[in-house]
């Protein structure tokens, strides 16, 4: 398969190593300075995980090929994965040039996180209905997620090759059945990040104490299950229907008494000093290699599991 990677910094040059390890031909477009050069630095220091995750057949560097035009990226395009900025007048351009260029049964997935299908449609005056969201979780050459999220005007074949093609990738798309700011996943974090924040201003606990009280705790089992599974486990025999009905009152007691935070100057100097004093001697490069690779090993140990496999295709 022919595929164009619009837009290649952190998560285009990640989606772009992604489709060549398993086989593509892909052609890279972005207009900044020196990003050809970034690009092929970025997918050389990805292709040993991919390596250790297992190659596909025809999988090669050579064969990722780079322009600085747009449209004559996606002229001959059999799938298309926009990573431009998150402006909507940046957006509006580039899908207008996109729509006009690309085959009308190329889809046009965009990474967006915040700007909804239905909005990106609207610069498409061609082909509308092959438009739609295709987010995915950073990095996109490790975590299996994707975000699926048709527009107003998506039709179900769209939706279908799409789903087809990133689960061809070893990917796990799920289909989010209503636009929503931030889509599922980043809603999710940001109900956590908005508790997390309200206990660092009330003084309940330290920033370094809350990021232990997760890596430590529920992120462990979170990491394998989702929190309707880890809930019914949590029950015994009885599962769900009996932790709704002995513990659903005392939830909701917590759920009332969950903070609003604002992010004041004030509290945005704690949570900022609260880092750094936790991460205080720590290679950030170090960190982040030994959280990749662990991540990998996680997704690897699940994908040969007979029940926790559903993550990983």
């Amino acid at each position: 398969m022919r595929v164009a990677v619009v837009g290649t910094g952190v998560i285009g040059a990640s989606w772009a190593a992604l489709f060549l390890a398993h086989g593509h031909d892909v052609i890279a477009t972005d207009p900044s300075p020196g990003a050809e050069e970034a690009l092929r630095t970025a997918v050389a220091a990805h292709w040993p995980a991919l390596e250790r995750a297992g190659l596909r057949s025809g999988a090669s560097q050579d064969r990722l090929s780079f322009t600085a035009a747009a449209g004559e990226a996606v002229r001959g395009a059999e799938f298309v994965q926009e990573n431009g900025p998150e402006r909507t007048e940046v957006k509006d351009a580039l899908f207008a040039l996109l729509d006009e260029a690309a085959p009308p049964r190329t889809v046009l997935a965009s990474s967006s996180s915040g700007i909804t299908p239905t909005r990106i449609q609207q610069a498409c005056g061609r082909h509308p209905e092959r438009v739609l969201v295709g987010h995915p979780f950073n990095p996109p050459h490790l975590i299996p997620l994707v975000e699926v999220v048709p527009g107003g005007a998506t039709d179900e074949a769209s939706v279908r090759a799409v789903m087809e093609v990133y689960s061809s990738l070893g990917r796990r798309p799920v289909r989010v059945r209503r636009e929503l700011p931030g889509h599922l996943a980043n809603r999710l974090q940001a109900a956590l990040w908005r508790e997390a924040y309200s206990l660092v201003a009330s003084g309940a606990a330290s920033v370094a104490d809350l990021d232990a009280v997760i890596a430590h705790g529920p992120g462990l089992r979170w990491a394998l299950l989702g929190p309707f599974v880890n809930q019914h486990l949590s029950g015994g025999p009885g599962g769900i229907a009996h932790i709704l009905e002995h513990l659903g009152p005392p939830t909701e007691d917590i759920w009332d008494d969950l903070g609003d935070p604002r992010l004041t100057p004030e509290l945005i100097r704690t949570i900022v000093t609260g880092v750094d004093d936790e991460l205080h001697g720590i290679d950030p490069a170090e960190l982040v290699a030994e959280r990749d690779e662990l991540l990998q090993l996680l997704i690897t140990a699940k994908a040969a599991t007979s029940t926790l496999r559903g993550s990983t295709p």
